[in-house]
């Protein structure tokens, strides 16, 4: 299993971000938010990820770009939480929530917690 977060692993079609906040369903774990739609797409891995810290909520673009780094340091660490027993592919948009930086290990917390609804509201919806 690679630790790694590959540039084909990264979500960047702008076709596909565009569907995946119309039609993708949402998992919320404060401060974190985790937008996913079930979608085709060409990489080995089953998930296609984005990150995205909005600007109105954290002004200073050194602090949303710090916190998008921190979001996608956690995610490489635990993304084989969220990729066991998923059969089809997906599409995920983690959206950072909180007004200020918050700790590595609150994040970890905060992503497993979202890993966990995840799992558990795909395996309802199949």
């Amino acid at each position: 299993m690679s630790y790694t977060l590959g540039k084909d692993e990264k979500l960047k079609s702008k076709k596909a971000i565009e569907q995946l906040f119309a039609e993708g369903s949402r998992v919320k774990s404060f401060p974190i938010q985790l937008i996913y739609l079930e979608k085709e797409h060409n990489s080995k891995f089953p998930i296609k990820v984005g990150f995205s810290v909005p600007k109105r909520i954290v002004r200073l673009a050194v602090h949303r770009n710090r916190i998008k780094r921190l979001l996608r340091e956690v995610y490489r660490k635990n993304k084989q939480q969220f990729s066991k027993n998923l059969k089809q592919q997906y599409v995920f948009m983690f959206i950072y929530m909180a007004n200020e930086e918050i700790k590595q290990e609150d994040l970890e917390l905060s992503f497993k917690k979202v890993c966990d609804k995840f799992l558990i509201k795909t395996s309802k919806d199949a």
